[in-house]
C-alpha cells in the first residue's frame, strides 16, 4: 500500500503492516480526543517514523495514488482533530 506524509513524500509500506500502523493510529485519534499535546506529539511521530522506518521511499517523479494520508510531523493537534475521519487516518 502507498502512504503519503503530508510535505514529505509516498512510501511504499507492505499490507501487513496494517494492524501495526493501525494500533499507532488508534493511539493519535484517543490523544487527540483527550487534547493531550504531550501524547498526540509523541503518537504522530512514532506512526510516521514506522511509515518512514518499514516503507520504501517512492521516487517524486512516480506518479503513484496514496491509498492513505497522514499529516505532516509538524501538525498540530488542532489540524489532525480537522483531519480524522471517524476511523482515524487508517481505516480497520
Amino acid at each position: 500500500m502507498i502512504v503519503r506524509i503530508m510535505s514529505e513524500g509516498q512510501f511504499d509500506v507492505a499490507d501487513d503492516a496494517l494492524d501495526q500502523l493501525n494500533s499507532l493510529d488508534d493511539v493519535v485519534e484517543s490523544a487527540v480526543a483527550a487534547h493531550d499535546e504531550e501524547a498526540f506529539g509523541d503518537a504522530l511521530n512514532r506512526l510516521l517514523d514506522l511509515v518512514r522506518e518499514i516503507g520504501k521511499e517512492v521516487p517524486a517523479e512516480e506518479l503513484v495514488q496514496s491509498d492513505l494520508v497522514l499529516p505532516p510531523s509538524d501538525a498540530s493537534l488542532g489540524e489532525v482533530e480537522e483531519l480524522l475521519g471517524t476511523d482515524g487516518f487508517i481505516p480497520g
